[in-house]
């Protein structure tokens, strides 16, 4: 077992991200660490940007999130360390993820943020993901950043549904 805490909390992270074929958004792996009392969220934020400088991880962020997902060299480290987890954590962070896998990924499936575009009107970037591929992917055009939170919350509440009508216009199923 490792003395250093940091140390194991950097594996953990690690383990986590390799488990999954999508990114954990920061809300996830904290959620995770604090249910369990591993670590408080500032010590975890530590481990996650140590991890994020030494190019073990990778992050996108967004207006109301950061995504977190493993590098090459991440893997490799795991590979090296991965022993120094203890079967105990090894089984608490497997059955978390068991439990909430399809929560999880139904989160990370479903994107949208926006951006000021250089006419000054906003641009909504909409995603629906499958792993790491994109499915879907629509960038719309909005006059004001009112409509564009907006766009972001109704994406998210019903990409289903818009993604169906799409597809089945698309394939001429009118």
């Amino acid at each position: 077992m490792l003395s250093d805490p940091m140390t194991l909390y950097k594996l953990m992270n690690l383990y986590m991200l390799k488990k999954v074929n999508f990114p954990l958004s920061n809300a996830q792996l904290t959620d995770f660490f604090l249910q369990h009392e591993y670590t408080n969220y500032f010590t975890l934020q530590q481990a996650l940007n140590e991890l994020q400088e030494a190019g073990l991880i990778r992050s996108r962020s967004t207006h109301n999130s950061t995504n977190y997902e493993i590098t090459p060299e991440g893997e490799d480290t795991l590979t090296f360390f991965q022993k120094n987890i203890s079967p105990a954590i090894i089984q608490d962070m497997d059955q978390y993820l068991k439990d909430n896998r399809f929560h999880l990924r139904s989160q990370m499936g479903i994107q949208a943020d926006y951006y000021k575009s250089t006419n000054q009107d906003y641009i909504v970037h909409c995603e629906v993901r499958e792993g790491k591929g994109i499915l879907f992917d629509l960038n719309l055009s909005v006059p004001d950043r009112e409509q564009a939170e907006s766009m972001c919350t109704q994406w998210k509440k019903n990409s289903q549904k818009i993604y169906a009508f799409v597809m089945k216009s698309l394939l001429g199923g009118d």
